[in-house]
Order: C-alpha cells, then structure tokens, then sequence
C-alpha cells in the first residue's frame, strides 16, 4: 500500500497519475466495495465521511481495505490542521479521518506527503521521478498536472 496525503489541491491525484498507470476510483462517491478493490483510491477522507454517514465503523474498514487491498494507492486530504471545528460532528469526523490515516500509514509500505507538488517521503523511499518528465511535457504543452478552480 501506498498512503498520499497532504493538503487540498497540493497535486496529489496528479502525482499519482504521473507515477502509477492505474484507474482512479473517487472515494467521494464510489461503491464501499469498488473502494476495496480501487487501485488508486482518491478522496479518502470523503469517503470515511460517507461512511460514517451511513453508520458503517471507518476504522474497522480502513483496516479491512489494508488487510484486503494491500497494493492500493490511497489518498487523502490532511484535514487536522487548522481552526478546530465547533460542530461536533465535523469533530468528530476530524478525528475520525486522523485516526483512519493512522491505520492506513501503519500499514502502508511507503507514505508520501505532497505539499505544492513536492513529494516527500516520510516513510519508503519515493518512486522513480518520472513527474520530473511528466512536467517538463506539461509545460511544452501548456497542460496543467494539477486541478484549478480557475
């Protein structure tokens, strides 16, 4: 298992598309089951949201994916940081997905943090760079690695 994480819009996705030839399934609205079977697992703390919604244990499913999808690339939004929330809900689910990136991060051979597009190893070693490459083609095409808003 590979763990991304980092802020939002930190090119985590691009860099995991740049690294990996693999199908994205978007944990912000996959079936549970398709997200233990993704290859590359986007949005993760958007889907401990769902299911936590539905009243299933995030926790217990983290471990199970890590026990059952040992080869996936999950990535996740680094929510802790920041205003502490004064719903107690979104606490909560704060907490939740601090805990549930503690599990995948156990598990996981290698974690990565992105921040501004820069990986960083904080676990493992980084894949060869091929987004060095993959850049340097981006600019010569004037296409972005990365989601804008604008």
């Amino acid at each position: 298992m590979i763990l991304i994480t980092g802020g939002a819009y930190q090119g985590k996705t691009a860099y995991a598309q740049a690294h990996f030839p693999y199908t994205v399934t978007d944990g912000a609205d996959c079936e549970f089951d398709a997200a233990k079977s993704a290859k590359i697992l986007t949005n993760y703390h958007i889907l401990v949201r769902r299911l936590m919604t539905s009243g299933r244990d995030a926790e217990v499913f983290t471990a199970a994916l890590c026990r059952e999808n040992p080869a996936c690339i999950v990535l996740l939004d680094e929510i802790g940081s920041g205003i502490i929330p004064m719903d107690k809900s979104e606490r909560i689910w704060r907490e939740t997905v601090g805990r549930a990136g503690c599990i995948l991060a156990e598990n996981a051979k290698t974690v990565i943090w992105l921040v501004c597009g820069i990986p960083i190893a904080l676990k493992g070693e980084l894949r060869e760079n091929t987004s060095d490459s993959a850049r340097k083609d981006s600019r010569q095409s004037g296409k972005k690695l990365y989601r804008t808003h604008g």
